[in-house]
């Protein structure tokens, strides 16, 4: 962008998304893409799921509401979100 101020990457997004998750679930064969929900991750319960927001928040520096995250269908949508935010 020409005004200064810094386009954030869907690619690099998703680096740093395979690297969360990854992390927060314990498993170095996750990969985020933009299709991927939590029936398709082992161990994404509730609990996990308040620990990948926490840690997508804290990593991108953004900060999410309740309905914000309750609107998200999968990771894509995630994805976006920290986009528009970022």
């Amino acid at each position: 962008m020409m005004d200064g101020t810094r386009s954030v990457d869907s690619g690099d997004i998703y680096k740093t998304m395979t690297a969360i998750f990854r992390e927060v679930f314990e498993d170095d064969a996750l990969e985020a893409s933009p299709q991927l929900t939590a029936d398709d991750v082992d161990g994404w319960d509730s609990l996990n799921h308040i620990r990948l927001m926490l840690a997508v928040q804290k990593r991108f520096g953004v900060k999410f509401s309740a309905a914000e995250v309750g609107k998200l269908g999968n990771v894509g949508d995630l994805v976006a979100l920290v986009r528009a935010k970022a």
